[in-house]
């Protein structure tokens, strides 16, 4: 076999074997490396490497080597599970880097970071002011974890006794001009009423790179031609300027008779009309 196929056949047998053996190693060894996994990473890779290229080495040799480093990390993850003091001293702990506005610049020299460095950190989570941060700690995988103080937070619905509805991922119906049947059966929707609400944007099947389906039924489409505009769903502000209407309606109703029973009975749907409005309405404009 000339040297030339003879790499290219052990490129491709390593290729697989390095899939194969990430694949069982799980996700975390792609997204979360710890100093332990990522020595691993390293040796595998050169490993793999070396093998292929050198025409003198056993193949056999170089898989071998790359299982009992695979292996490592495999079975120092079951003992992590067992055991915290392995886990610690395998992955690391979290170090509090600001606590009650202040930097703590002990524990930032012990990582080697420089103040420019948690600066950047910081940005990267949209803080710019470290006298906002309550709590914010490394985590033994690079990432810096922040808490702001309460009167920097967000505010949610919860703050203000506001009760939303529950929100579910879209659906994706149509992908790369085509029809997706399950994650419409999902929702309970058919082709025809999909056609429908393409004829509502005035849109093709055929023009469409991307349509979802929100929690509330509302179909937004991304069209393959990116200068076309395509209208926004007007169902949910249809829905709010229909109950406003009948708000209005009510009210009107109410100064119109001079039926007491029906004035009163009027206004007290009005009323009721309008605290489901308050409700609905962030809901409908959202």
């Amino acid at each position: 076999m000339p040297d030339w196929l003879d790499i290219v056949v052990r490129s491709l047998i390593f290729v697989v074997v390095l899939f194969l053996i990430t694949k069982w190693l799980g996700k975390k060894q792609l997204s979360e490396l710890s100093f332990f996994e990522y020595v691993t990473g390293i040796s595998i890779g050169s490993i793999g490497a070396e093998v292929a290229m050198g025409l003198e080495r056993n193949i056999m040799n170089g898989i071998i080597g790359i299982i009992i480093f695979a292996a490592i990390p495999f079975l120092a993850g079951l003992l992590s599970l067992k055991s915290k003091t392995f886990r610690d001293f395998i992955e690391g702990r979290a170090t509090v880097f600001i606590k009650d506005g202040k930097i703590l610049e002990d524990n930032l020299k012990k990582e080697k970071y420089t103040t420019d460095e948690l600066l950047e950190l910081l940005r990267k989570r949209d803080v710019f002011k470290v006298a906002d941060v309550e709590f914010a700690l490394l985590e033994p995988t690079g990432d810096l974890s922040v808490m702001l103080k309460k009167e920097n937070q967000p505010l949610t619905p919860k703050d203000v006794n506001l009760t939303v509805a529950s929100v579910k991922e879209p659906q994706t119906v149509i992908m790369d001009g085509e029809i997706l049947d399950e994650p419409l059966s999902t929702i309970g929707r058919s082709r025809s009423w999909l056609k429908t609400e393409l004829e509502k944007q005035g849109a093709t099947i055929e023009n469409v790179f991307l349509g979802q389906v929100d929690s509330y039924g509302q179909l937004t489409i991304d069209l393959f031609d990116d200068k076309l505009q395509v209208p926004s769903p007007q169902e949910k502000p249809l829905i709010l300027s229909t109950m406003k209407k009948c708000q209005a309606n009510l009210e009107l109703f109410a100064l119109g008779t001079e039926a007491q029973e029906a004035k009163q009975m009027y206004s007290n749907n009005s009323k009721k009309l309008q605290e489901a409005i308050d409700k609905v309405t962030p809901i409908l404009k959202g």
